[in-house]
């Protein structure tokens, strides 16, 4: 079994083409949608909501068998037909374009495999067994959807505007200070709705070199951590 990569594509704007209208080829669709894809979906039979999609505008719908030149400009492609032998055309002309390929239940054809999708915005975690069983995959999932450690999402968004200051400012942090301002309390800022009082706090955080409990230069960090992120790590060991 291959080693996978594990990768986040950006499909926005890309064409991404579906062969097999049935119940897998739908439940591909949503997830392709939301990264903004351009969808086409090619068989001569498909399920009601494929269908519906296609009303919507959300996809183009061809209502026929699959033909050799259908992945042409495309950039991904899922093979679903549950016809073997069409797959493997499918994947041979894949092959040939340098399209990656997603084959349903057969990894030895597949350039990529679907991660199972753990999700809390705009954190999204991807969890994969290579292929060796998707019914793990989905129980890991499930378990992780409900994980404790998932709440630090929430904080996402301060510290991504945090980040975009300090860009623009083009000053130098020391990675391990960001760790050390994520804290409980900071947490309960973000989600209490107060993210701008997060921020502020954030980048003062970062850049005070005088916060007795931080460690005094900013573009390094002491050997072993600071009090702040000593006590960091007791708090989640104890969570």
């Amino acid at each position: 079994m291959p080693e996978y990569y594990p990768v986040y594509l950006n499909l926005a704007g890309k064409r991404c083409v579906i062969l097999g209208g049935g119940t897998i080829a739908q439940g591909k669709l949503a997830a392709l949608r939301d990264a903004g894809a351009s969808i086409t979906v090619i068989s001569p039979q498909s399920t009601d909501g494929i269908k519906r999609a296609s009303q919507r505008g959300d996809l183009t719908l061809l209502p026929r068998e699959y033909r050799t030149g259908d992945l042409a400009g495309a950039f991904l492609a899922v093979a679903a037909t549950n016809v073997w032998h069409v797959n493997r055309q499918i994947y041979e002309e894949a092959e040939a374009r340098g399209v990656l390929l997603n084959v349903v239940d057969d990894p030895d054809q597949c350039t990529f495999i679907a991660p199972s999708i753990v999700r809390r915005d705009p954190v999204t975690l991807a969890v994969s067994t290579g292929g060796a069983s998707p019914a793990l995959a989905r129980k890991i999932r499930e378990t992780l959807t409900e994980a404790p450690a998932l709440k630090w999402a929430d904080l996402a968004n301060a510290l991504g505007r945090a980040r975009r200051v300090i860009k623009e400012q083009r000053a130098v942090i020391d990675p391990t200070r960001w760790q050390c301002v994520i804290t409980e309390d900071l947490l309960a800022l973000a989600q209490a709705g107060r993210d701008d009082e997060a921020v502020d706090i954030i980048l003062s955080q970062l850049q005070d070199a005088t916060i007795p409990e931080m460690c005094g230069d900013l573009t390094r960090c002491q050997p072993g951590g600071c009090a702040k992120r000593a006590a960091l790590r007791a708090a989640e060991a104890v969570s």
